[in-house]
């Protein structure tokens, strides 16, 4: 688990902190004891959608956090090379794909039904 552990004001224990990132003021709730990392994320996140607006121009805030967010996972690949290749999809489940064959399997077989019947009207 991650050390920064955002939640939703559903533990008692709650410290509540104010942020601004891309310009934009937030009051976020997190464990108490965590506001220094919390802060210092902010922080991160803050100097890359800066970052993003430098570099490309007027954006929307959607669009800068977006490209923030992007910035920061490339940040991320490049100093662990094997991160990208945890970031892709997991193998599919070997019971999910046999599932998915005998499905297609059966779905090939009605269409070729039906054609047969067509052909006989």
């Amino acid at each position: 688990m991650s050390r920064l552990s955002l939640v939703l004001g559903l533990e008692p224990k709650m410290a509540e902190i104010d942020i601004i990132i891309a310009g934009r003021p937030y009051k976020v709730a997190c464990r108490d004891g965590e506001e220094e990392t919390l802060k210092a994320a902010a922080r991160l996140v803050d100097s890359k959608s800066r970052e993003a607006l430098a570099g490309l121009g007027a954006l929307s805030e959607a669009r800068q956090l977006l490209f923030a967010g992007l910035l920061l996972a490339d940040q991320l690949i490049d100093q662990k090379p094997g991160a990208a290749a945890a970031a892709a999809a997991p193998a599919p489940d070997a019971e999910l794909a046999r599932s998915a064959e005998r499905l297609a399997e059966r779905l090939e077989s009605l269409a070729e039904a039906l054609e047969g019947e067509a052909r006989n009207t």
